[in-house]
C-alpha cells in the first residue's frame, strides 16, 4: 500500500483545511474588491472601467498568507486615488492595491516584454459597462495575434533589446569591486536574460517569480543549462564567482540567439556591381593613407580605430553580399605598425580581386587634372 494508515486518515482533515482555508480568502479577497467598487462608485463616479483578479488566485499557487493581484483598470487620473498598500496583521500578509491605465494595457498589448499576465489572464470580477470589456477583449486579442505570427525579425529585434539590456547590468558587474553591487548588477542580468528568452520563445509568464525555472525549462530556445547557470550565480558566495557564472550565463544566451538570428537572417545579394561599386575605392580613401601615416608615426590609436572602422564597413557590406569574408583586424600588430599597414594593404588588394570579379574596374588618373578633365563626362550634370 502506498503511504501509511496514519497519511491516508490525515487526508480528509487536509482537504476540509485548504478548503476552510479557501473559503476565508475569498471572503477576504471579495471585501477587498467590494471596497475598491463602492470607494470608486462614491467617491470618483466613472473612474473606474474593471476589476480582474491575477497571480496565485488564477494559477492555483495559493497559501494561506497569498496576497491578492487585482488589475483595477481606471479610465481618468483620479483613478490613482483608489490605490492604497496596507498590512493585514492578523495573516500578517501585505496588499499592494494597485490602478492600471488604458495606456499601459496598450503598451502590454504590443508585446515589447513578456510579463502581460494581468493583460491576458486575468478574470474579469467585476465591469462598470461592457464596453469596457469589449475593449479590454480587444486589446488581449491583439496581443494573443502578435504572440500566435509566426517568428520574425521583428520579434528577435525586441527580444534583442531585453538582451542588450542584460549586456548593460553585466558591465555593471564586472566592474564591481564590492560583491553586494555585483549582486545587485547581476540581479538585473537575470531579469532582462530571463526576459530575453521568452520574448526569444515568443511566451510570456504565466506564474511569476515563483514557477520561473519550471516556464523557461520548458521553452524551446535557451540555452541547455539556463536555470542551473542562475542559480549557480544567486548561489555564489564571492565576487568572482558571481562574475565567472554571470560571463558563461551571457555567453551561452548571447549564442542561442545567434542560432536564431541565422534562422531570420534576410537573403544575401550576389557579388555585383551594383551591389559593391565605390567602396573599394571609399576604402581606399578613408583608412589606407591613414594607416601607413601611423605606421610613419608610431600612432597606435589611429591605426586601431582605421581598422575598427574598415572592419565595421566590411561586416556591414557582408551583412547584404555573399562574398568572402574580410577581417581588418587580422593583421593587427600593435609592436609593428609597417607591418599592420601592409597586411591592410594586402586585404585591400584581395577586396580588390572580388571587386574586379564582379566587373567594377576602379578609376584611376594620373593626376587631379586628368580627373577634373573627365569629371563632367563621368558625372554629369542632372537635367
Amino acid at each position: 500500500m502506498k503511504g501509511s494508515m496514519k497519511d491516508i486518515a490525515a487526508k480528509p482533515f487536509q482537504f476540509i483545511r485548504e478548503t476552510i482555508v479557501m473559503a476565508d480568502l475569498e471572503q477576504r479577497n471579495r471585501k477587498i474588491i467590494d471596497a475598491v467598487i463602492h470607494k470608486a462608485n462614491a467617491m470618483y463616479p466613472g473612474t473606474l472601467a474593471l476589476i480582474g483578479i491575477y497571480g496565485s488566485f488564477m494559477t492555483g499557487d495559493i497559501h494561506e498568507k497569498s496576497d491578492l493581484d487585482l488589475l483595477i483598470l481606471i479610465n481618468d487620473n483620479r483613478g490613482w486615488q483608489l490605490g492604497c498598500a496596507f498590512i493585514q496583521d492578523d495573516l500578517q500578509v501585505g496588499h499592494d492595491i494597485y490602478c492600471t491605465t488604458w495606456e499601459q494595457l496598450q503598451a502590454d498589448a504590443r508585446y515589447e516584454h513578456p510579463n502581460i499576465s494581468k493583460l491576458m489572464d486575468a478574470k474579469i470580477v467585476y465591469c462598470a459597462a461592457e464596453q469596457y470589456k469589449e475593449r479590454l477583449e480587444a486589446l488581449r486579442q491583439k496581443a494573443g495575434s502578435i504572440l500566435a505570427a509566426p517568428f520574425s525579425k521583428e520579434d528577435y529585434e525586441k527580444a534583442e533589446k531585453h538582451l542588450r539590456e542584460a549586456e548593460h547590468y553585466y558591465t555593471a558587474a564586472m566592474i564591481s569591486e564590492h560583491k553586494t553591487e555585483a549582486a545587485a548588477a547581476a540581479g538585473s542580468v537575470i531579469y532582462y536574460a530571463e526576459n530575453a528568452i521568452a520574448m526569444l520563445n515568443k511566451q510570456y509568464f504565466h506564474y511569476g517569480v515563483k514557477r520561473a525555472y519550471e516556464e523557461l525549462n520548458a521553452m524551446r530556445c535557451r540555452p541547455e543549462s539556463l536555470c542551473d547557470r542562475i542559480d549557480r550565480i544567486i548561489s555564489a558566495d564571492s565576487i568572482s564567482s558571481v562574475k565567472e557564472h554571470l560571463t558563461l550565463l551571457m555567453k551561452e544566451t548571447t549564442a542561442v540567439f545567434h542560432q536564431v538570428k541565422e534562422t531570420i537572417a534576410p537573403q544575401k545579394s550576389p557579388v555585383s556591381a551594383d551591389a559593391l561599386a565605390g567602396t573599394y575605392e571609399e576604402m581606399y580613401s578613408n583608412w589606407r593613407s591613414k594607416m601607413y601615416a601611423a605606421a610613419r608615426t608610431g600612432d597606435r590609436h589611429l591605426a586601431f580605430m582605421s581598422l575598427i572602422s574598415s572592419n565595421a564597413m566590411f561586416l556591414e557590406i557582408g551583412s547584404e553580399v555573399e562574398m568572402n569574408r574580410y577581417d581588418a583586424l587580422e593583421g593587427w600588430d600593435a609592436q609593428d605598425l609597417h607591418r599592420t599597414a601592409k597586411e591592410y594593404d594586402d586585404l585591400l588588394n584581395a577586396y580588390l580581386r572580388e571587386y574586379q570579379s564582379a566587373g567594377i574596374h576602379p578609376k584611376h588618373y594620373s593626376d587631379i587634372d586628368a580627373f577634373a578633365l573627365d569629371y563632367e563626362t563621368i558625372y554629369p550634370p542632372q537635367p
